[in-house]
């Protein structure tokens, strides 16, 4: 039986993540945007992959749940990469929290139904849930434990009007979702983590860098410990590691590779008391 991989967006980070760990494996990609899945495939078809495309809608259950028999119906699922999402230039408050955090806990839902013992699954999360301020526990444990057809009436979230806000609340219910899953995840043998990146060049970025927080970003760039935005690649490494023998120890977690902006923010040049309202 194949050993699948389903990459769930198309995007530059989820297809480098597909090529480090997706050689002798179907690889299912599948996207919002026919288009974008067609182009990820050619490319990793031309690299001697196995592959194959899907259109999925990740804010819609049905859609979600036909990619996931899709997946099981090619063969063994053993691995995922939840790369899908919007971008606080790209979408309203509303669209940002139906698509990054409805969207995340329906994939880790229908997923998590289908993994295989000995699987991994990743979500790609963002540096941008560490940045904000604390939750209470009631609220933490809200965004972990609520059903998913629920999450989107909390009582925290009906207030949300700024996108960036709402991304920060996504992200952050990412990484806690991810913890809350790790445990159903468990029980099949199977392992569930996130990455948080900073800000890695990737068309999204590149549409935040020329977007209204332009400024702001790159101010985070220049003042971070590491000076510079992340590659692709280098959060594939992470993923190798994190989906991997070597990696057989994590799950639940979630692991920020932002090249210190988190650090900086907290403690250093970009403490909030120095840093521009919109970074």
């Amino acid at each position: 039986m194949n050993n699948i991989t389903v990459l769930i967006g198309a995007g530059a980070i989820g297809v480098a993540i597909a090529r480090r760990v997706g050689a002798g494996k179907h690889i299912l990609v599948a996207d919002l945007r026919e288009d974008n899945a067609v182009a990820a495939v050619s490319g990793l078809a031309d690299a001697g992959f196995g592959v194959s495309t899907a259109v999925v809608d990740v804010a819609s259950r049905a859609s979600v749940q036909a990619l996931a028999r899709r997946a099981a119906a090619l063969g063994s699922v053993t691995g995922v990469i939840h790369a899908a999402g919007v971008s606080p230039s790209q979408a309203p408050p509303d669209v940002i929290l139906r698509v990054d955090l409805y969207g995340t806990a329906l994939v880790l839902e229908a997923f998590g139904g289908i993994i295989a013992p000995g699987g991994a699954g990743i979500v790609i999360s963002s540096q941008s849930g560490h940045r904000l301020p604390g939750l209470s526990p009631e609220q933490d444990h809200a965004l972990a434990t609520t059903p998913a057809d629920d999450l989107l009436a909390l009582p925290m979230l009906q207030e949300v009007t700024d996108p960036l806000n709402a991304y920060q609340i996504a992200k952050r219910g990412n990484a806690l979702w991810v913890r809350a899953e790790a445990v159903k995840w468990g029980k099949r043998g199977a392992r569930v983590n996130a990455i948080s990146p900073g800000i890695i060049i990737t068309p999204l970025a590149r549409d935040e860098l020329a977007g209204p927080r332009g400024e702001g970003y790159r101010r985070m760039l220049a003042l971070s410990p590491a000076g510079r935005a992340g590659t692709p690649d280098e959060i594939a490494t992470i993923a190798a590691l994190l989906t991997g023998p070597d990696g057989a120890f994590i799950t639940g977690s979630d692991v920020l590779v932002d090249g210190g902006v988190t650090a900086a923010y907290w403690y250093g040049a970009l403490a909030p008391d120095r840093r521009p309202a919109d970074s």
